[in-house]
């Protein structure tokens, strides 16, 4: 994975014609990435593993990648099992995955008996907490008494709750005199004490004056899952990005963060990248962070108070762990039925308005998975939608279902990127794909019919991120991607040398005319033209070149083919399909569409 942020400079315009790609509007396609200045490449920022098997109580794990997919990074669920762990990176691995992001938990506000036992949503003791006592109290009364001994006049006025399933350093604490860890059994309860506003005062005076105060009782463990998942990002090669806190929900508009509690957010989020920074900061196999609040990409999006969090959590980030980005997965909704569906212009709004709040990767999910926005081309518009997408969108064409296609939004996405790059924001975009279907025979979570999808619609998927996007992930390892029979992990590792196809434009090369195409597994390539005047199949080695190479901005595995072909006899307008085939009779599932329009 590359890591450096792409330095923008002076544009080189080097294209005689425009090749147009999905244009359901008048819009037209932006300049291809040899238009921009990148960084130089540093293959040492690449991670690598640090051996090639190792040995533990769990069994013997290989850290071979023999099987590598364009998609390189997944989520991955908490496991309880620390063999699990093992188990999970050593099969992404396998198929080129060297991104781990976390599914986090959240900051809850909760309400407590007159005996200080914390309370669940429905007003019942909450197990997780219940045995948290100390001295013969409940660990709220107990930081309750520790108050009123510097002030009487002292309170907790709100409590809340945090679960995890790591394990924190002295770092954790601003005032250990009123702070510390609680041991019980084989979880650990952390007791923190803040401002209500948020400014975790760092005097620690208790004494002068009475006050109010919020507590945080965290639940986590004896041992740190983090420091065993970043021992692993050693030994596989692989970045880790931890989940933050997630921010407590607005309950009249649950899409929304809740604004009373933020601060309270801030201070936990402080306090857990402080203990990071100490402990964490020079570890190559912390990525950066994860903030798991999900947003729609809407043009109103700023006006969310979500968006105070990232920003809070940004400035936090580069105050402790300087040079870790924050990563966030926003969603789309294309769909026309709906009344909050938006175009890709909006779409764009909304990403300007994320890379102002300071975080360093946006990673929008396609929304195929979950039906919210198609795959096709323009002169698919009228066609009927995929039958696995009638269940959130009926039976309709693409045209009357959405107001664009996947491959619209994100390459709106990419030009808003460039404006805040110009501007002096420090952005990346990635691609979350969507390793799933609405629904399924047999749902793969454990709740919901989300339900298995295959490598040729995974294909497609990576296809309309086309060259828009710096990294592909894909939300989620488990379940998706091992549900099944075959799974989706089986299909990919027998399938992978397949090629993927995810860009084609006209390029002349010295005195010739060309048409350059990119994507995935392109050596010993075939380049197939279409057209309504015939068909050429051209051998790349023979006639053309092959740059394995990328830029910078490049995903990483893509290539670069170029071989000459005479545009002059396309007619204009005329939609053209791109194919590529590799020696072993593989081809492209997805073919491009293209079309000159000059």
């Amino acid at each position: 994975m590359r890591w450096l942020f792409l330095v923008v400079g002076a544009a080189i315009v080097a294209v005689v014609a425009t090749v147009i790609i999905i244009l359901p509007t008048s819009s037209q396609e932006p300049n291809t990435n040899a238009g921009r200045s990148a960084a130089p490449r540093h293959p040492t920022d690449e991670p690598t593993p640090k051996v090639k098997e190792f040995t533990d109580g769990c069994g013997t794990f290989d850290t071979g990648e023999p099987a590598p997919y364009a998609v390189t990074g997944y989520w991955i669920t908490p496991k309880s099992n620390p063999c699990t762990w093992r188990s999970q990176l050593q099969q992404i691995h396998k198929v080129g995955g060297d991104t781990i992001i976390r599914i986090g938990y959240g900051l809850q506000f909760r309400s407590t008996s007159d005996s200080g036992e914390v309370l669940t949503k429905e007003g019942h003791v909450d197990s997780l907490y219940e045995p948290c006592h100390e001295d013969g109290l409940t660990c709220h009364d107990a930081a309750e008494q520790a108050l009123q001994e510097a002030n009487p006049g002292n309170r907790i006025g709100r409590t809340y709750v945090y679960r995890t399933d790591e394990s924190f350093g002295p770092n954790l604490f601003r005032c250990p005199e009123m702070e510390h860890g609680i041991t019980v059994g084989k979880r650990t309860y952390y007791r923190l004490i803040t401002q209500v506003d948020g400014s975790d005062d760092p005097t620690c005076d208790f004494t002068s004056k009475a006050e109010s105060y919020d507590m945080i009782l965290v639940a986590g463990s004896n041992t740190d899952s983090l420091t065993e998942l970043l021992n692993l990002g050693d030994q596989f090669g692989m970045r880790i990005f931890p989940a933050l806190p997630l921010a407590p929900r607005d309950p009249d508009v649950p899409t929304r963060a809740n604004k009373k509690h933020i601060g309270t957010l801030t201070t936990l989020t402080r306090r857990i990248l402080q203990d990071y920074g100490v402990r964490f900061a020079d570890r190559d196999s912390l990525g950066g962070v994860y903030q798991p609040f999900e947003v729609q990409m809407a043009a109103s999006l700023s006006s969310n108070p979500t968006l105070e969090v990232y920003a809070d959590q940004h400035t936090i980030v580069e105050q402790e762990l300087p040079g870790k980005p924050i990563l966030i997965s926003p969603y789309l909704d294309a769909r026309k039925r709906v009344a909050f569906g938006q175009t890709p212009a909006q779409v764009a709004e909304a990403f300007t308005a994320l890379a102002k709040t300071g975080v360093g990767i946006i990673a929008p999910q396609d929304s195929r998975g979950t039906g919210k926005v198609g795959l096709f081309w323009p002169d698919e518009s009228d066609t009927e939608v995929d039958e696995r997408l009638r269940p959130v969108v009926g039976e309709a064409t693409y045209k009357t279902a959405y107001h664009g296609s996947t491959r619209d939004y994100y390459r709106s996405m990419a030009e808003a990127r460039d404006q805040m790059l110009r501007a002096g924001h420090k952005v990346q975009l990635w691609a979350n794909v969507e390793a799933f279907e609405p629904s399924g025979d047999v749902p793969c979570a454990p709740t919901g019919t989300r339900g298995k999808t295959d490598k040729q619609r995974l294909d497609q998927a990576v296809t309309m991120a086309g060259r828009y996007v710096q990294k592909i992930v894909s939300y989620m390892w488990s379940d998706f991607m091992t549900c099944g029979n075959p799974s989706l992990e089986k299909e990919i590792t027998g399938d992978w040398r397949r090629p993927i196809a995810v860009d084609a434009i006209r390029r002349p090369r010295d005195v010739q005319d060309g048409v350059e195409v990119r994507g995935y597994n392109f050596r010993g390539s075939t380049v197939g033209i279409q057209w309504s005047g015939g068909t050429k199949d051209l051998v790349v080695s023979a006639v053309g070149w092959l740059d394995e190479d990328p830029l910078e901005e490049m995903p990483e595995g893509m290539a670069t083919a170029w071989v000459p072909f005479d545009w002059s006899q396309v007619p204009t307008g005329e939609w053209v399909r791109i194919t590529v085939k590799v020696p072993s009779g593989l081809s492209t599932t997805e073919a491009l569409h293209v079309r000159i329009l000059t």
